[in-house]
């Protein structure tokens, strides 16, 4: 019996077209193409949330608030303003007086927004400063192992846990005339009523606070540094100090950055606790208004100029972000990249 075999011929086979591969479909779960279906919820609630009011914000602050018209006496409903809310805050409005001089009421917008703007980075670079220097200590010594290791770190988070508005009655009391700060310092402050002593009232109060916040995200950087690298240090005859500039500090500054990135935008956002300790006031009356404090206070006097000065605070916080983020080694997408390439 013979077996029969049908071959294709060369030139038929090369005529065939290719097999087509199966189209992926843009949906489908199994195979990843379900992404844009997963992430729009979360950007039509960005955009929602997040897009709308800063849109609305930047649109009102072109337009004038209603009021009454200075010449005519009639009431306006407002309209177009171009820049001119934004001048009235960012300059110094002068008016000349006899012989020549300038006068610069101390009431004026401008003159609001500038000791807004230095009460708001001094209590950014004084607190964050302090921070750093405490909250690293306190990281390093959590950082140990010793008994009661566990205790000692959930009793540093007890500050953290309280609320804002707590910790402002708390040191308002402290700060009080007949407080605790004033017998234990054997003085007789009006801590609330000064300008320096209010402020450092704030910066206390803060400070306090938020230390814990700081220490722990610089011991999540220090418990990734291998055991291993302290002992080649040891070994090589490196002293405690050369261990912790040459080892401790290179190795946990990516933590330390962000760290540092968190806080400082939280600072240049703060409200509640100068508000409640110091009613945003001290010393003439401002020495504790911070840039949110004074968007609050000017939200009762005209929306559409509250939300230029909003628009004024959040490029300059966007701006301190970028700087950090680019320029500054802030970037944990970036650092964990570099890390990961090293590894390999």
């Amino acid at each position: 019996m013979s077996q029969v075999t049908s071959a294709v011929p060369d030139d038929a086979a090369k005529s065939r077209p290719p097999a087509r591969r199966p189209k992926r479909k843009l949906f489908n779960l199994s195979e990843g193409g379900g992404a844009p279906i997963l992430v729009a919820p979360t950007l039509i609630l960005l955009a929602v949330v997040i897009g709308y009011p800063v849109v609305r914000a930047v649109w009102m602050s072109f337009q004038k608030d209603p009021g009454l018209d200075k010449a005519t006496g009639l009431f306006v409903s407002g309209g177009f303003a171009g820049i001119s809310n934004y001048t009235h805050w960012l300059l110094q409005q002068c008016s000349t007086v006899g012989g020549g001089t300038s006068a610069c009421p101390s009431g004026s917008l401008g003159a609001e927004f500038w000791t807004a703007m230095f009460n708001t980075v001094f209590f950014t670079v004084v607190s964050v400063a302090i921070e750093i220097v405490l909250g690293l200590w306190f990281a390093i010594v959590m950082n140990r192992e010793f008994r009661g290791r566990g205790l000692l770190r959930a009793a540093v988070l007890i500050p953290w846990a309280i609320p804002t508005a707590v910790t402002a009655k708390l040191f308002f009391f402290i700060f009080a005339f007949s407080g605790v700060a004033n017998k234990l310092f054997h003085t007789s402050i009006i801590w609330g009523g000064g300008e320096w002593s209010s402020r450092f009232a704030v910066i206390a109060g803060d400070v306090w606070k938020t230390t814990p916040f700081m220490a722990l995200l610089i011991l999540a950087g220090l418990q990734v540094i291998p055991d291993e690298v302290y002992e080649a240090a040891k070994v090589d005859g490196a002293t405690t100090w050369q261990r912790f500039t040459q080892v401790t500090l290179p190795l946990v500054r990516p933590a330390l950055m962000v760290a540092i990135l968190f806080r400082t935008l939280d600072v240049l956002r703060i409200f509640d606790l100068p508000y409640i300790l110091t009613g945003g006031g001290g010393g003439n009356g401002d020495a504790t208004t911070t840039l949110s404090i004074l968007v609050i206070n000017q939200i009762r006097q005209g929306f559409n100029s509250a939300a230029a000065l909003s628009t004024i605070t959040f490029v300059f916080i966007f701006l301190v972000a970028f700087i950090f983020v680019k320029f500054l080694g802030a970037n944990v997408v970036q650092t964990q990249e570099n890390q990961q390439k090293a590894a390999r």
